[in-house]
């Protein structure tokens, strides 16, 4: 069972979109997959089309409750996903973590408190909001690596500084295994000179931290959402959907050579 977290501090660079997609592809690959909303707009729960009204049990509850919510199942083309819904009452939930002595560590106990295991979760993937706050100091304390997704414009590389700083400083004082899944470019339209210009600086400048898939501009995955669907079960044979199956590729064969190379040792 892996923990990633899918953080970035900048708004609109895919995160959700991410968070949403890859899971159903990992999902397409057999893998159980959990996904925790962990924004207080949240937009992973609308887009796996969690009305509002059944949000009773949510990741506020997961953080500051007293019983461990029970996933809702999400039956998707190639499997199912469950999730953790989120719901406004995790706009509060970063003032009231502060009265919390343990307060980077709520989410890191309340996952290890039963749920993962009782469920048997290949992967579990949170939805982080988009700021350095509270509520992903906790995803990051949680998981074992972060996932950046970095949209492919001009100014992409900015903010990427205080992301790294506030991940070693999370290393240092509470989660030292805490690792870099991994940078995916996204909304990149490889027509246009910029963002090739973007993908060749990214990839100079973070080298093999930067997956080979490319997530493309593309309506289908835009259009998804507004149908509470995955785009890989809104038009599976979309340049979307085939780049976030080669995403999931990418990550689980990131996840075997890590794991033949423990063996080795």
């Amino acid at each position: 069972m892996r923990i990633v977290a899918i953080a970035n501090q900048k708004g609109g660079v895919g995160k959700t979109t991410t968070t949403i997609n890859l899971g159903a592809a990992l999902a397409e690959q057999g893998k159980r997959v959990l996904l925790i909303d962990l924004d207080p707009q949240g937009n992973t729960s609308t887009g796996l089309g969690i009305a509002p009204g059944s949000r009773s049990a949510t990741s506020y509850d997961l953080l500051l409750g007293e019983s461990v919510p029970e996933p809702h199942q999400v039956e998707i083309g190639g499997g199912s996903l469950w999730i953790i819904p989120a719901n406004t009452d995790l706009a509060s939930a970063d003032i009231e973590l502060h009265a919390h002595e343990k307060r980077s560590f709520l989410l890191h106990d309340a996952l290890r408190g039963g749920l993962l295991e009782r469920q048997n979760f290949d992967y579990v993937l949170i939805d982080c909001p988009p700021s350095l706050n509270l509520l992903t100091v906790n995803a990051m304390v949680a998981a074992h690596a972060i996932l950046v997704p970095l949209q492919a414009e001009f100014f992409a590389l900015e903010g990427l500084s205080q992301l790294m700083m506030t991940i070693r400083e999370v290393r240092m004082k509470a989660n030292p295994a805490l690792r870099i899944e991994g940078v995916v470019l996204t909304m990149a339209d490889m027509r246009n000179r910029l963002s090739q210009q973007v993908e060749a600086d990214v990839r100079e400048t973070l080298g093999d931290l930067v997956f080979r898939c490319v997530i493309p501009r593309n309506v289908r995955i835009s259009e998804a959402p507004s149908y509470a669907r995955t785009v890989l079960d809104y038009d599976p044979a979309s340049k979307g959907s085939q780049a976030y199956r080669a995403l999931a590729l990418e990550l689980l064969e990131r996840h075997e050579g890590a794991g033949r190379k423990e063996a080795r040792a």
